[in-house]
């Protein structure tokens, strides 16, 4: 499912004119992504959270040039979705 698409169900489900609904999810996720540079995390009650997880230090190697390098430690956006959310994942794709 692609942005489009979910602004055309949202349009079709509220009878909220599709351009107004671009905006309005599109101001949500900058909404988000601002939150998240920022450094807070991102809780969805039922849905899911939008955490901020934290690579340590390690070191990797190029085989190509038999080389070693360090990759410093970095933080990355991760989604943990909410216990209700997996069990209606879980039952849904069995079927």
């Amino acid at each position: 499912m692609t942005k489009a698409d979910i602004v055309n169900e949202i349009s079709k489900s509220t009878g909220i004119e599709k351009v107004i609904v671009q905006k309005t999810v599109e101001a949500f996720m900058d909404s988000m992504k601002h939150s998240m540079v920022k450094g807070n995390n991102v809780y969805l009650r039922g849905f899911g959270s939008f955490i901020i997880k934290k690579r340590a230090k390690k070191t990797a190697r190029n085989i190509s040039k038999n080389t070693t390098i360090i990759i410093p430690e970095h933080f990355i956006p991760a989604f943990k979705p909410a216990k209700t959310f997996v069990s209606q994942v879980k039952k849904a794709v069995k079927k």
